[in-house]
């Protein structure tokens, strides 16, 4: 089994120490969905949701969060993110929306828990904006798609 490294030799939570390893490029993507009825994903694509466009809010609301992460997760390192992306995408069976973030930064650790943040708190925006008009919307299947690292 590997070690945990957030915990030290007596047991008790710690944050790991990445003074000594090299900066390089990161990048990480995550992706996760929301589904929703076809009358909610429909009002959604015309603009028809009585809080404002859903994907723009949930678009920010996502790189707003990847660039707050190290504020919201205890032991996860501050970290500066040079870029992040969100985007959404509606499967033709028309019964979620698809979300797919990216995160980059040049750091001695990853940046896969701002890609992650960023899924889910576009996913979180879009089931606030939308619970007015659907109550049966579920947030599933966040998960970490890739994590790379790259020498300068």
């Amino acid at each position: 089994m590997t070690e945990l490294t957030h915990l030290n030799a007596q047991g008790e939570l710690t944050m790991v120490d990445v003074s000594s390893k090299p900066i390089v490029r990161r990048e990480a993507i995550a992706a996760g969905e929301i589904r929703l009825s076809p009358d909610t994903l429909a009002r959604v694509e015309s603009d028809r949701i009585a809080k404002g466009n859903v994907l723009a809010c949930a678009r920010l609301a996502g790189i707003m969060a990847a660039k707050k992460t190290g504020d919201l997760i205890p032991l996860c390192h501050p970290l500066p993110i040079t870029h992040c992306e969100v985007e959404f995408d509606f499967p033709s069976s028309r019964d979620r929306i698809t979300i797919r973030a990216s995160a980059k930064v040049a750091s001695q650790t990853g940046v896969e828990m701002e890609a992650l943040m960023a899924v889910s708190v576009a996913a979180l925006t879009i089931y606030d904006m939308c619970k007015a008009v659907d109550k049966g919307m579920v947030i599933s299947e966040v998960r970490l798609i890739s994590k790379t690292k790259r020498e300068f």
